[in-house]
Parts: C-alpha cells; sequence; structure tokens
C-alpha cells in the first residue's frame, strides 16, 4: 500500500515507529522499499555519498532532479521525499515554490524537505498552500554547516534548545507534515516530539522520535572513510564488494572467465565456412 502524509500521521497517533532511509538511484531504492521502509529521501547527501563532494552545497536542483526520478522508479510503496538543495528556497518564498514545483513535477515524488525552522516558515507555508507536502529539518542541518562551524550537536544550551522549540512548533503551524531533527541531544528531542502533532523523525536524536532516517551507505557499512556516533551499521558489505571484484579481476587475466557455461554457441559448420571465405 502506497505511504502517504496521512499514513504517517496514523503511524504517529498509534504510537507505531516510522522508518525513514536515503536512497539515490534505482537499485538502492527498489532494496529500501522491499525492506518496507516507510519513506525514502533522495538526500543532498548525495553529493558527498554518491558525487564525492566535500560537502552538500554544491549539490544542484539538476541533479536531485536526476537521481530523484531515478528512485521514484525503483519505488512501489514508499513516500518520495527530494531534498531542496542548498540556495533554491532561501532566496525568495516564490523562487522556493517554484523549485519544490519542479522538484515534484519532474521526478514524481509527492514531498520536498528543506533546512531551517521558524525563518523558513513562510516559505513552507507557500509551497504546502500550493498542495506539495513539506518535512522540515531542524537541528544541525548540512547547508549550514559553515555558519554552524562543523558538524556539531545542536541545543545543548538553554538559548538554542528552546529556539529549536520554536522552530518545529513554527514548521507544525506552516504546515508541515513531519520534521527531521538532526543532532540534538534526546531530551530535547523527546520534548519536541511531544509537543507536536505531526511526526518527527531522528538522526542522531534519539530512539524518542516517532521514526528514524539513516544513510543506505551507512546501513549496509557500504561507508568507510566517515562514520558519525549516531551510525549503526547493519550490515557490513564493503569489503566482500571488494574481495568479488578481486576475484572478477583474477579470472579475466587467468582466462578462466567467461567458461563455456557463461558462452553462447553456433554450428561449427558455418564457423567452417566462414574460415573457408576469409
Amino acid at each position: 500500500m502506497k505511504v502517504t502524509t496521512a499514513t504517517l500521521a496514523d503511524l504517529k497517533n498509534k504510537n507505531e515507529k516510522i522508518t525513514m532511509a536515503t536512497a539515490y538511484d534505482y537499485a538502492s531504492a527498489r532494496v529500501v522499499d522491499e525492506a518496507g521502509v516507510e519513506m525514502i529521501l533522495v538526500g543532498d547527501s548525495l553529493g558527498m555519498v554518491v558525487l564525492g563532494y566535500e560537502n552538500t552545497l554544491s549539490v544542484t536542483l539538476n541533479d536531485m532532479i536526476h537521481h530523484g526520478k531515478a528512485v521514484v522508479r525503483g519505488t512501489k510503496n514508499a513516500m518520495v521525499v527530494i531534498d531542496l538543495p542548498f540556495m533554491t528556497y532561501q532566496v525568495s518564498k516564490e523562487e522556493a515554490l517554484r523549485n519544490a514545483g519542479r522538484a515534484v513535477q519532474e521526478t514524481g515524488a509527492p514531498a520536498v524537505k528543506l533546512e531551517g525552522g521558524e525563518e523558513m516558515s513562510k516559505t513552507v507555508k507557500k509551497i504546502v498552500a500550493a498542495g506539495i507536502p513539506v518535512v522540515g529539518h531542524i537541528g544541525l542541518t548540512p547547508q549550514s554547516v559553515g555558519q554552524m562551524g562543523g558538524f556539531k550537536v545542536q541545543g545543548k544550551d538553554q538559548k538554542v534548545a528552546r529556539q529549536l522549540v520554536k522552530d518545529a512548533l513554527a514548521l507544525q503551524e506552516a504546515g508541515a507534515c513531519s520534521i527531521v531533527i538532526e543532532a540534538v541531544p534526546r531530551q530535547l528531542a523527546r520534548l519536541i516530539t511531544e509537543k507536536l502533532t505531526i511526526p518527527t523523525i531522528g538522526i542522531g536524536a534519539g530512539v524518542n522520535c516517532d521514526g528514524q532516517v539513516l544513510v543506505y551507505h551507512d546501513i549496509l557499512g557500504l561507508q568507510t572513510d566517515m562514520r558519525p556516533k549516531f551510525v549503526k551499521q547493519f550490515g557490513s558489505f564493503y569489503n566482500p564488494m571488494v574481495t568479488a571484484m578481486q576475484s572478477y579481476v583474477e579470472e579475466v587475466k587467468a582466462s578462466s572467465f567467461p567458461s563455456v557455461e557463461h558462452t553462447f554457441t553456433m554450428d561449427e559448420e558455418i564457423i567452417s565456412k566462414l574460415l573457408e571465405d576469409f
């Protein structure tokens, strides 16, 4: 059954956890969807995970649309959410709406996600008014990592914690269908979750959020160069994949692949006649 915003609201009301994972292409989307994950995020994290950038700031809307199309094609049931990348929604509410419209119209995904709290509430409201569901994102917001001084936990002091609660309430009031809470103390995430009627999706925010999100490559142990504290690997597939590729290289060089079972054949008489002709 196709997951919608109504499904998410119902899961929160029933106190049932929501699962969310990233996917960046057709193949990964099929795996995530078949596993029963309710929400698939086509995150601008693809800049770092798939495209090799140092951060998310270089990702363009065209990048998101390109990958988003592939993810939607690989998804049957999960609700797909497209990240709006850096500088596609910050300039004006009108430009944000145009870009959100492009993301939804060109990918077929039903929803978008953007970073920021109270200061982005009017933008969220405008996008939602056009009929596009919006997922908010507060706490550690990677597009603002330079301003934050790096990838640091947010909300440990009273002033910032208070603002994060206000951010969450403002996004809810603006019509956001759910909010990602990233890298905040678990106690604060619990407080925000209890204050909201819409679902919270945590990443590095503790177990008391309404759901959790992790990056596909982190879940499967495909990421070897960076592993944040909040990441748990549920598989370890990087080394087996390298080993399999090494076996391929060895067999090709030894001429043991392809063997007869991996090749096609034809009538020997035809080959004999060809040899006569050439």
